[in-house]
């Protein structure tokens, strides 16, 4: 077959499945031979030749054939490079300078302090980062700010490192990933992100949600997602909520998400606030050994700060500076007067998920019945007292507390508060439900 006759193919592909596909995947093909029935490409990347061949080799085998071609199965192969100086031998490149963000060195399992709400999710992480075979894919982690989401996903990328370093681990934020996209296609290089994003072995995204409504970004997250779960890679998302509760995030993609293993980060409890407490005072006795802490301030500060990890350790080191600073050990005076601002705008507030879920386990339903759509009388009164709950222990307006009830409407949760407060009238187990939960909830 001549050069001429494979340009007239490739302007009949290019028409057939559009100027940019033909770009990225067609163009880069190499004619090499044809003989005895099989016609052989030259290709850049294995990737690539996998690409073509899945996606649109019927059409080229169709359309060489039709060209009067005897052409029976493709082949494709990527050409030999050219031969490169020897250069000295050098270990692996540690797992941070791959391509994306920086891994924070105190990130590890070591570190990681585990306790009731998030026990699953570290075990998730655990089983991840043995490497081999992949059990679920992808693990998808989700929870508020400060439950240790990021903190789990840079323990894998070490620990892979660590057991597997030749494995190709990328981790990066949903917002550097489309800056790259980005950053691609005003530089038009969509292939090299491809075959980037397409050939690692294990690929982490942190904060999935800021890529919903970027339309161009999804659909490029999304090709890579399926790239990758073809291939049997390793995928780990964090979010700070479900996939299905991310608005803006195409279905497809969401449904994608929910393949795997989702796990959720609860908010911590007084025992595992206790606990990290406890070792970060380990770890700054190291640098400060001499410095004393009275008995029940790790206590006093576990209990009154409760919004999230980092502002925890955070309150705990300006804490520790300023002793050391002053020279004076941290008593409980001393620890009410240095945080002063911290613990006033760390006044314990109650949130909708916390009531859902305290509400659920009152009641022995299931969370997902709780704001699913079922009717039946055993879940639609629990369902209706935390509602009610919700209105009275939280600042969230009726819409809102609709929406975290499974997208129900206001006029719903004004329905269920109204009947609540009916049944407190008559009902007396009504009214002691209500007392313990809200001790529960308010202690």
């Amino acid at each position: 077959m001549t050069e001429e006759t494979w340009g007239r193919i490739c302007e009949t592909l290019e028409q057939a499945i559009g100027k940019s596909n033909f770009a990225t995947w067609i163009s880069p093909l190499k004619l090499h031979s044809v003989s005895q029935g099989v016609a052989r490409f030259d290709v850049p990347t294995s990737f690539v030749g996998d690409w073509v061949s899945r996606n649109f080799g019927d059409q080229i085998l169709r359309h060489l054939v039709r060209h009067g071609e005897p052409v029976q199965r493709l082949e494709f192969s990527v050409a030999a490079p050219r031969r490169a100086p020897v250069q000295p031998a050098r270990p692996p490149e540690p797992v941070a300078d791959m391509p994306g963000a920086p891994l924070d060195a105190r990130f590890t399992f070591d570190s990681f302090v585990v306790g009731k709400p998030n026990e699953l999710a570290h075990a998730a992480a655990r089983r991840v980062a043995e490497g081999g075979a992949v059990s679920f894919n992808p693990l998808f982690l989700y929870g508020g700010v400060g439950l240790g989401k990021t903190h789990l996903m840079h323990a894998i990328a070490w620990d892979l490192h660590k057991k597997s370093p030749h494995l190709r681990v990328v981790y990066l934020s949903a917002e550097q990933f489309m800056y790259r996209f980005v950053q691609a296609l005003r530089e038009r290089d969509t292939m090299g992100f491809k075959e980037l994003f397409r050939s690692v072995d294990v690929l982490m995204v942190d904060d999935v949600q800021f890529i919903a409504g970027k339309d161009s970004t999804q659909e490029e997250f999304f090709h890579t997602f399926n790239a990758l779960v073809d291939q049997n890679k390793q995928i780990i998302i964090s979010a700070d909520r479900a996939p299905g509760e991310i608005k803006d995030l195409e279905e497809r993609i969401k449904s994608r998400l929910q393949c795997g293993l989702v796990v959720d980060l609860h908010p911590t409890d007084y025992e595992l606030r206790l606990g990290i407490l406890q070792q970060k005072v380990d770890d700054y006795r190291q640098q400060y050994p001499d410095l004393v802490l009275a008995d029940g301030v790790l206590e006093f500060l576990a209990h009154r700060i409760v919004t999230n990890v980092r502002v925890l350790e955070g309150a705990l080191t300006r804490l520790f500076a300023f002793a050391t600073l002053v020279g004076r050990e941290i008593t409980m005076d001393l620890t009410q007067d240095c945080l002063s601002d911290i613990l006033r705008t760390s006044e314990r507030k109650v949130t909708i998920e916390e009531i859902q879920r305290k509400v659920s386990e009152h009641y022995n339903i299931r969370l997902s019945d709780m704001i699913g759509p079922r009717r039946q009388r055993t879940l639609a009164r629990p369902r209706q007292v935390a509602m009610y709950l919700s209105k009275h222990l939280t600042e969230r307006s009726l819409p809102e507390i609709g929406r975290r009830f499974g997208g129900r409407d206001h006029t719903t949760v004004m329905h269920a508060v109204r009947k609540i407060d009916e049944l407190r009238a008559a009902d007396s187990q009504i009214e002691e439900d209500l007392r313990l939960l809200r001790r529960t909830l308010e202690g």
